[in-house]
């Protein structure tokens, strides 16, 4: 990062808190923000990066010919990228990459809203006859109309699938921009992207 986040004392409310957000808040503050986004980013990957060719089909299903390319290209950027975030080495490139998978990622749910199959019929019948297996609020947003609202209403898993994905996607472009940040191997060699 560079120095265009340092708040000069006479603008603070109170100035001696100065050096502690230049010397300790923001740079630990990024670190934090660059381990959770590349963490989970790498976390999300390691299945992938274990069984690199695994999602061939999918990829090329969503027009990324060919899948042998794609699909470890995708397992290498979560998995890779994520811990190249995470120490803030070629920061602004992994990030970006992921970035963009990510905004594909939106694009997929966006398009490809979750349907009816997702909960079948026999099991709403077999949660119906088992309702234990679910709190209050579960039967209620299950078992009411057949898990249409579970599906897509205000606080449905359609929706909530587009917004993780713009968020992850906002925290890695946020990354690409600004780089690693002090407390990263980008700033120990003195060269960034």
């Amino acid at each position: 990062m560079t120095q265009d986040f340092r708040t000069p004392r006479e603008r603070l409310y109170i100035p001696f808190l100065s050096g502690f957000y230049s010397s300790f808040a923001q740079p630990f503050g990024w670190l934090a923000f660059r381990i959770v986004i590349g963490g989970w980013l790498a976390f999300e990957g390691w299945h992938k990066i274990q069984n690199p060719m695994g999602l061939s089909g999918f990829v090329e299903g969503l027009g990324f010919w060919p899948g042998w390319f794609f699909s470890p290209l995708l397992a290498i950027t979560n998995f890779v990228g994520g811990l190249l975030i995470v120490i803030g080495f070629l920061t602004r490139p992994a990030a970006l990459a992921n970035a963009f998978m990510l905004l594909v990622t939106y694009w997929f749910h966006a398009t490809h809203p979750y349907g009816d199959a997702f909960l079948t019929q026999a099991g709403i019948d077999y949660l119906k006859a088992n309702p234990d297996l679910l709190t209050p609020v579960g039967q209620a947003r299950l078992l009411s109309d057949g898990g249409a609202a579970f599906l897509a209403g205000p606080t449905g898993v359609q929706l909530k699938a587009e917004l993780a994905s713009l968020f992850w996607a906002a925290g890695a472009a946020l990354i690409a921009a600004f780089g690693g940040g002090a407390l990263s191997v980008d700033q120990k060699m003195r060269k960034e992207f």
